[in-house]
């Protein structure tokens, strides 16, 4: 074979080259276009809050929707847009206005980003430690409105809220595989604005939530986190968007104080301190 080789000439062997390296990637990519699953996009929740309880409230909507994502990804039904991407698209595509996102917008940027559901929601708290989170499923293609949950629980335990509401839109919801359509993700993942199409595979990679095990999921939903240190852990997510590095440090370690056992903190942490494994 060697002897065959050296004979050939570099461009043979370059075309051979290319032609296995080609042949290896064909079964990947057909796996992943073979993936029917339905994508879906979770936007930020608004804050519905009325009185002094508004101010308390105002902030967390960034850790709401973060911590919803995380708990849904784990589902085997559906895949769920990642966090970041869906506040590069928002930015880009300059559409919302002061933290808002009504079911038009919802729907042209699930469009974008090649998702055939959203989900969008809102909270509410009163003086007396009450909090109401709500929640629903809109089709991208038909625009229509469903699958509407409302969790009543304490203020003091604003991750028990996310949990059940998770559980419930998971359960609840009836999301049909849908076929592919241009700048969808039934081709090679969510369609990226202005990306080229030789790096769709990293895109996608990119793009989608990463899976955690059902154990680390489990624990974090578990962990009581109060409105305070929520809001704490949503402004460390603001400032990672921001690209404040030292800021968010700070703002988790403060988290991690709180509460040590949350997860989604530790886990922020070590990717912004470049740890193994993050």
């Amino acid at each position: 074979m060697s002897r065959i080789m050296s004979h050939a000439g570099p461009t043979v062997v370059s075309r051979a080259a290319r032609w296995l390296g080609g042949a290896l990637l064909v079964p990947s990519l057909a796996a992943a276009q073979a993936d029917t699953r339905p994508v879906v996009v979770v936007f930020t929740f608004t804050n519905s809050s009325i009185g002094p309880a508004k101010a308390e409230f105002d902030g967390i909507a960034t850790g709401i929707q973060d911590l919803l994502i995380t708990d849904l990804a784990s589902s085997s039904k559906i895949r769920l847009v990642d966090r970041s991407r869906i506040g590069e698209i928002l930015q880009e595509q300059n559409m919302v206005r002061g933290g808002q996102i009504d079911p038009q917008t919802a729907v042209k940027v699930g469009k974008i980003l090649g998702a055939q559901y959203a989900i969008t929601g809102g909270f509410m708290a009163d003086k007396s430690g009450t909090a109401v989170l709500t929640g629903r499923t809109i089709d991208i293609e038909t625009t229509q409105i469903a699958n509407p949950q409302k969790i009543t629980g304490k203020a003091d335990d604003v991750l028990a809220l996310i949990g059940q509401l998770s559980s419930k839109l998971g359960s609840d919801m009836s999301l049909a595989p849908r076929g592919s359509r241009p700048g969808g993700a039934g081709k090679s993942g969510p369609a990226q604005s202005g990306g080229p199409t030789s790096s769709a595979n990293t895109a996608q990679a990119e793009t989608y939530a990463k899976v955690l095990p059902a154990s680390v999921v489990e624990k974090s939903m578990k962990t009581k986190l109060d409105a305070a240190t929520m809001k704490l852990y949503s402004k460390a997510l603001d400032e990672i968007d921001a690209k404040n590095k030292d800021k968010a440090i700070d703002l988790l370690k403060q988290v991690k104080s709180n509460s040590p056992d949350f997860e989604p903190a530790q886990r922020n942490l070590d990717k912004l301190m470049g740890k193994t494994g993050a």
